[in-house]
């Protein structure tokens, strides 16, 4: 193994923590902001949801652009974008001020998984992408776990305000970091990293349309799949704390500390899921039965979040939210190494993984608003979004299971002279 890769993995990993920091404080903030606003919890849903907009929006941009400049600007590009806007949602003072600053923060966070997924199919060879997978996705559990007390520390002693300043400061740091450390993969670096068939496609690269990419099942079943993964992380990431302090009486002090304990779960359960995915293919397992395997039973899994709805015990209640956020991460490392696994050739991993990631994130506009209606509707219950979140773990199983094909690059058909001729007349 060269070292330089996993200290690749480990800066991703840092980008990723900092990216659910600052979209997860807004969460951690929010019973703060509706006092201060004089808004109630619908209004609320409508103001977490503006992020999901534009960054499921720019998915697809975004990942046609980290493909085209490369990981290298594209990461670095994303994450000064998006901790500007954090840090500017301190100076706010109304309902769609805040909104525009979610929207903003959307259009940088969104280059971020597109960028880690291209990193990790350049570095690393197909046994070695779902644990790799694992580490860097990891972030998104330990940033969601930190902006808790983190955020909650921050807002006790100085202001609400404060914490999207501070958190917004971490992307300058980081940022500073990564210029001085990385560098470009070498060739060295690359041995291995990309099996024969794709290095074979890669002189035809330029000639995959994206038309193309869409007339295959496994891509829309992948982004079938991942809206329902997504649907249910994101309770976690948006309403899961108001639902602590609401529903189940936290206080501040006990958000920070007992409100961590799902998403600490959730990240060793990554880790064991992306180790899991390739030992079973080292093991002879084909890479189709490996990802499956750990798609659709994480994915089966976490449906025990329904449970969690029925039950007074507030440590059950704990436990059946940290096996659904322990088994959605551990499908989450096959499913995001999904899209270095299929991409026709190299020059489309990051477009793909965009791609996908576009589907999974108007689940984040779903989830936040739907929560917030049924809040306001019930008065203040979180049963019916609990037990719809079930159902969707169930239909993201069937996805991976039923509609996703092998797990192998797909098999394109260049375009025709005579098509890419009117592309370019028209141009």
């Amino acid at each position: 193994m060269k070292k330089m890769r996993w200290v690749v993995i480990f800066l991703c990993f840092l980008a990723i923590a900092v990216n659910y920091i600052d979209r997860a404080n807004l969460a951690v903030a929010a019973p703060q902001i509706e006092k201060a606003l004089g808004i109630g919890p619908a209004e609320m849903g409508f103001i977490l949801s503006g992020f999901f907009w534009t960054y499921a929006l720019m998915q697809m941009p975004f990942g046609w652009f980290v493909d085209r400049v490369g990981a290298r600007i594209a990461l670095p590009l994303a994450v000064g974008w998006w901790s500007l806007f954090t840090a500017a949602t301190a100076v706010t003072t109304s309902v769609a001020g805040m909104f525009g600053c979610r929207l903003l923060l959307g259009v940088g966070e969104a280059g971020a998984y597109p960028s880690c997924a291209k990193l990790v199919s350049q570095w690393f060879h197909p046994r070695e992408r779902a644990i790799a997978t694992s580490i860097f996705d990891s972030g998104s559990r330990v940033g969601s776990a930190l902006s808790i007390p983190v955020v909650a520390l921050i807002i006790s002693a100085l202001g609400w305000k404060a914490a999207f300043v501070l958190t917004g400061l971490l992307g300058a740091v980081w940022i500073a970091g990564w210029f001085v450390i990385y560098r470009n993969p070498s060739q060295d670096d690359l041995d291995g990293a990309h099996d024969a068939t794709r290095a074979a496609q890669t002189s035809g690269q330029q000639k995959v349309t994206w038309a193309s990419l869409f007339r295959h099942r496994t891509l829309w079943g992948m982004m079938l799949g991942f809206f329902c993964l997504n649907f249910v992380i994101y309770f976690f990431i948006t309403w899961f704390p108001s639902y602590l302090v609401q529903t189940r009486g936290f206080s501040l002090k006990s958000l920070g500390t007992l409100g961590m304990i799902p998403a600490l779960i959730a990240i060793p359960g990554g880790w064991l899921g992306g180790y899991v995915s390739d030992a079973l293919f080292r093991r002879g397992w084909s890479l189709t039965a490996a990802r499956k395997t750990c798609m659709v039973g994480g994915m089966l899994l976490s449906s025990v979040i329904t449970l969690s709805a029925f039950t007074e015990n507030v440590y059950l209640m704990l436990a059946f939210f940290g096996i659904a956020y322990g088994s959605l991460a551990f499908a989450a490392a096959s499913i995001w190494s999904l899209p270095g696994d299929v991409a026709p050739t190299p020059g489309h991993v990051a477009s793909i993984g965009g791609i996908q990631n576009f589907a999974s994130n108007l689940a984040g506009i779903v989830i936040t608003t739907f929560t917030g209606a049924m809040v306001a509707l019930t008065k203040g219950s979180f049963t019916i979004p609990l037990v719809v979140a079930g159902g969707f773990c169930f239909l993201g199983a069937f996805s991976y299971l039923v509609i996703v094909g092998r797990i192998e690059p797909l098999s394109i058909e260049p375009a025709r002279d005579d098509e890419r001729e009117r592309v370019s007349s028209t141009v």
